[in-house]
């Protein structure tokens, strides 16, 4: 089918839900991508983080095709080996004690307030279910993540919304302090991705743990975005100096197919019992099967992300662009503030030109490279990125 062909489908019998780019993708190779009309693309977005490993990459498309040949799916009813040794592998990676896995990363998030909440209302009873959440963060597109997620523009049409959630600016300790005793949890993310690639401070968060602790208030790590080598180190907290109560997962973790999930420490392993929580398609064999094959391509790769990330920067910052306004970001996540025009035009002139990239928040392109990107990509991709953004 031709561009014209996929698009005149799109528009006959699918939601106009998204404002897309007039691409039809067909394939995809190593960190490439190719349209219905056969052009080539250097992949600078990953599918918003998704394809950490690039595309096709034949030890993870041996093992998808070995275990969909196998066992697609059987219930969370029984005992199936690729989710047993996934939850294994992310405990030893984390630090911490048990996984639940789900589908999406707004699944995961919802997850993980359903257990901050159970844990307090075991512990303290009723009036102590508050989440609180930062200013300018993103936790997901379901009506309780929606709440939870700090960006007004979010929040238009969808009310009534969720009770229990507050927000407070990131950095700001003294109106962390001053919360009533109604908290039963804290949840942010070590880089606030769709808000705009803006690193937390790593005394902040430490700050946010300790009172976490003092107050027994849950800290929830949202690794939707971060997790899985994204910032240079198997989740993000790690290069924080805290351990959260539980991290929330997604995006990269199965290289391509849908597999979210959290994990726990040890005080909260017993908080969910039969009948608290569940979702038939979590903990999928097929992307389980996937999700084991990515850990393993990326360990070898994920001393080499912070490096790769560098060197962007470094290079985009020493082009001098009029329109651009330095970089921000850690490891293969990475925030182009623009001066000069709307990021989402810039943006779709980078696609035409044959490099795919995102936006974040309001003023910022944003870089998501998968995390197995070579130095030759990476260089022809930011040849493109030069050339567009001078003219």
């Amino acid at each position: 089918m031709t561009y014209d062909n996929i698009k005149s489908q799109y528009d006959a019998h699918i939601l106009p839900t998204y404002a897309r780019s007039p691409v039809a993708f067909v394939r995809g190779s190593g960190c490439r991508l190719y349209d219905a009309d056969g052009r080539e693309y250097i992949d600078f977005a990953s599918g918003y983080g998704v394809n950490a490993v690039g595309y096709a990459h034949p030890y993870w498309l041996a093992a998808v095709t070995a275990q969909a040949g196998i066992l697609a799916h059987a219930s969370n009813l029984f005992y199936i080996e690729p989710v047993a040794l996934l939850a294994e592998k992310l405990c030893a990676l984390s630090g911490l004690s048990a996984a639940f896995f789900a589908n999406s990363g707004a699944e995961a998030n919802e997850g993980a307030i359903k257990t901050a909440r159970k844990y307090s209302s075991d512990k303290y009873g009723p009036g102590r279910a508050t989440v609180v959440t930062l200013e300018g963060s993103f936790h997901g597109r379901t009506i309780t993540t929606l709440t939870a997620t700090g960006q007004e523009q979010f929040h238009k049409h969808f009310g009534p919304f969720t009770p229990g959630f507050r927000h407070v600016q990131p950095g700001d300790v003294d109106a962390l302090a001053v919360q009533d005793d109604d908290v039963c949890a804290i949840m942010l993310e070590p880089v606030q991705g769709e808000g705009g690639v803006w690193p937390l401070d790593a005394g902040y968060v430490k700050f946010v743990a300790a009172l976490c602790r003092e107050r027994d208030w849950l800290l929830i790590a949202d690794e939707v975005q971060t997790g899985i080598g994204r910032t240079g180190q198997w989740f993000g907290f790690q290069g924080l100096g805290v351990t959260p109560d539980i991290v929330t997962f997604a995006k990269g973790i199965a290289g391509g197919l849908p597999l979210g999930g959290f994990l726990v420490n040890e005080k909260l392993r017993g908080v969910l019992q039969p009948g608290d929580h569940a979702t038939t398609f979590g903990g999928n064999p097929v992307c389980c099967a996937a999700a084991l094959a990515t850990l393993n391509i990326l360990e070898p790769a994920l001393p080499q992300v912070t490096a790769k990330g560098n060197h962007i920067r470094a290079t985009i910052e020493a082009m001098n662009l009029p329109q651009i306004a330095g970089t921000r970001g850690k490891g293969l996540m990475i925030g182009i503030p623009v001066k000069d025009g709307a990021p989402k035009d810039w943006n779709l002139k980078l696609l035409e030109a044959g490099l795919v990239s995102l936006t974040a928040g309001t003023d910022a392109l944003r870089f998501l490279p998968p995390l197995v990107i070579g130095d030759e990509d990476i260089d022809a991709g930011l040849e493109i990125f030069e050339k567009v953004m001078w003219g």
